[in-house]
């Protein structure tokens, strides 16, 4: 087991790179299961979920390579079925991208109930109901979810709740189908785009992503392709409130802009000074933190996966801020890590009611899953005291090279063995 530790108090400054966005990475390599080709993926972030996702695709016969650039070979000419191991299928969520591109290429697939942080209720019924709109049956045995169908064709689909994981399944498996498919009520995130594109370089046929209607073309067979995918919007939206938390002056680089908006808006509201650049933003916090009001919501709303790292933002704030969530209904659990730390949080329901004081205190706290990890790690930065952040796995999850990064920006930041 290993900890970060924390000594709270330095202002970030310097320069920081963004790598690839891990939540477009994952079904991205998902995807070159379709081609059952050799593709290149470019912009990879080195992380726990990428190697999980590598090894599954060995696992079902390819042959893949990561390089310590993130760049992945992947040769899915040697897969021949689409059934994924148990003990690998459960140590992430995204394993569930093995369904829809398996459903697509072979017409089965087989995966263990998925995995990933416990957020609350997650439910895979509208990539179920996807599937079986496209002509498959599907059941779930002992905890495996497995897809079959003697042909898939293309059909209107309305998605009840907006899911970007249903949406991605959905194209995965409608690519190769008959016909013309219609995601109606789809998902809008970047990463949502960045899947369509990588289909469309190998082949496919797929218009609308970005809005909430997607129009799939069945084709008869997808290609290799080389691909580069795009920065993670989390990652630099978590630097932006460690910046802003520290009273820092940073540069993100390799960002896109427009993909965090809202986040820009809200940070601007709390008197933290943004300025955009083509492809790197600059991040200034020289005056006290007012507190704003925040609601998640799907894109181009404020993104759930920064709720928690916002919310420690707004525990150093002036005034009181209310945070709602919207999207899961078990993303406060890190409040109480939270409050030893000194923070003054109550939680109602979905509901958070913020009251900032001066400075949080250094505590011995653990991350709970992948995001209030990093929202932990963005207390310890301003706490006073030393901060030690357990279960830091989760973190490597979806953050690369985390603790190197923030030293680089003058942070005080460990990795110890316990």
């Amino acid at each position: 087991m290993e900890k970060l530790v924390i000594e709270g108090g330095a202002r970030l400054k310097g320069k920081v790179d963004v790598s690839g966005f891990k939540n477009a990475a994952l079904p991205i390599i998902a995807t070159t299961i379709l081609a059952g080709d050799k593709c290149t993926v470019e912009n990879l972030p080195l992380i726990r979920d990428v190697f999980y996702y590598r090894d599954i695709l060995e696992q079902l016969g390819a042959k893949a390579t990561l390089d310590d650039k993130g760049t992945m070979r992947v040769d899915t000419t040697g897969i021949d079925n689409c059934i994924v191991e148990n003990e690998l299928a459960q140590k992430f969520r995204a394993s569930y991208y093995t369904l829809g591109a398996g459903l697509g290429r072979f017409g089965k697939a087989e995966v263990m109930y998925p995995g990933g942080c416990n957020i609350g209720s997650r439910p895979i019924d509208q990539h179920i109901k996807g599937f079986e709109a496209l002509g498959a049956t599907v059941e779930i045995d002992h905890g495996i979810i497995k897809c079959e169908a003697d042909r898939l064709i293309g059909n209107k689909i309305y998605l009840d709740v907006v899911s970007v994981g249903a949406t991605i399944n959905i194209m995965l498996a409608a690519v190769l189908a008959e016909g013309k498919t219609t995601i109606e009520n789809a998902a809008k995130e970047p990463h949502i785009v960045d899947v369509a594109n990588i289909l469309n370089a190998m082949g496919a046929n797929i218009r609308g992503a970005g809005t909430d209607v997607i129009k799939i073309n069945g084709v008869n067979g997808l290609h290799g392709c080389t691909y580069s995918v795009i920065p993670d919007q989390i990652e630099a939206g978590t630097y932006m409130m460690a910046a802003a938390i520290t009273g820092g002056d940073i540069i993100i680089n390799n960002v896109i802009p427009t993909h965090l908006e809202s986040v820009t808006a809200k940070l601007r509201e709390m008197n933290v000074e943004v300025e955009e650049y083509g492809d790197s933003i600059r991040v200034t916090a020289d005056d006290r933190l007012k507190g704003v009001n925040v609601k998640t919501l799907t894109y181009p709303g404020f993104p759930t996966d920064l709720q928690q790292p916002m919310s420690v933002l707004l525990s150093s704030a002036e005034g009181t801020s209310i945070v709602t969530e919207s999207i899961f209904d078990g993303r406060f659990k890190y409040v109480d890590e939270l409050k030893r730390m000194g923070a003054n949080i109550k939680v109602d329901g979905r509901t958070a009611v913020i009251k900032g004081i001066e400075r949080l205190s250094g505590a011995r706290v653990s991350a709970l899953d992948l995001r209030s990890g990093a929202a932990m790690v963005v207390a310890g930065l301003s706490a006073d005291g030393i901060t030690e952040i357990d279960n830091v796995y989760h973190i490597d999850r979806g953050y690369a090279n985390l603790e190197n990064k923030l030293l680089n920006l003058g942070a005080k930041i460990t990795r110890v063995k316990e």
